[in-house]
């Protein structure tokens, strides 16, 4: 049914895996929409109460596909298309931050940009002790979109949210725990478990009253986050087009091309 994820169900725990491990879960477009879709057929079931969101190989994900060109000011597109795609992200991120049930996400390796924008949309976070996050977007010439940013000063307040979105600092697992970012910590390789061990914990409470709960403090939550959110996609249209956005792509490739020094 997906090219791009997995979708398991056993019991009322979902498990969904981002299945690019060669692009490390990197998001392309059709990913997204994937993403998109699968979050829908995920709300209607009446039968799972937690998904856990996965990525395989060696990252949770390691952000916007740089290499998907439909995604980066494609001049033969019309605006239209280009402003459909540039939505995708804050679509899935929103897709999946309204799920009636409660999602994890569990963080190998690192979640990096888009990756760790759709982490923040989820419930809780469960990081392993070696993996870390970082928002790369404003080095690469681009703002911080997908409805991430009200996300981050909830979760971390506004003077953090900017120190992570601006100085595109690397975050280790600790310092992310202290600052509220991720939830819970695991040893390497054993995210899954742990938030296997976290679902086990809300499959033992009253459904009705976790998912009343869940509605209300995400209704609290994104008070006015529409409205700081709703033109970013045409904000990174713009931004992306421009010169500086370019150079810095192109920079980032050429620091990628390198072959490292042993």
């Amino acid at each position: 049914m997906y090219g791009n994820l997995t979708l398991e169900i056993k019991g009322a725990i979902a498990t969904v895996t981002l299945t690019r491990p060669r692009a490390r879960n990197a998001m392309s477009a059709a990913l997204m929409r994937e993403m998109i879709a699968c979050a829908g057929r995920l709300a209607v079931r009446r039968d799972v109460d937690v998904v856990i969101v996965r990525g395989s190989g060696v990252c949770f994900s390691a952000g916007a596909d740089l290499k998907d060109a439909s995604r980066w000011g494609n001049e033969r597109q019309s605006l239209e298309e280009r402003r459909e795609i540039a939505l995708l992200g804050y679509r899935m991120a929103r897709a999946w931050e309204e799920l009636p049930q409660i999602t994890l996400a569990a963080i190998e390796g690192y979640a990096i940009g888009g990756g760790l924008a759709l982490a923040a949309a989820l419930d809780w976070r469960v990081m392993a002790h070696d993996a870390f996050l970082s928002l790369p977007e404003i080095s690469l010439g681009i703002p911080l979109t997908w409805g991430t940013l009200p996300r981050l000063v909830n979760l971390v307040g506004p003077a953090r949210a900017k120190r992570l979105a601006i100085l595109c600092e690397r975050v280790a697992a600790d310092n992310a725990l202290a600052m509220g970012l991720v939830d819970f910590l695991a040893p390497s390789g054993k995210t899954l478990k742990v938030a296997r061990g976290i679902a086990a914990s809300v499959l033992a409470l009253p459904r009705n009253s976790v998912r009343m709960t869940k509605e209300s403090v995400n209704a609290y939550a994104s008070i006015g986050a529409h409205a700081a959110s709703h033109m970013a996609h045409d904000q990174v249209q713009l931004a992306a087009a421009s010169p500086e956005a370019k150079a810095a792509r192109e920079a980032f490739a050429l620091r990628r091309a390198k072959p490292r020094r042993r």
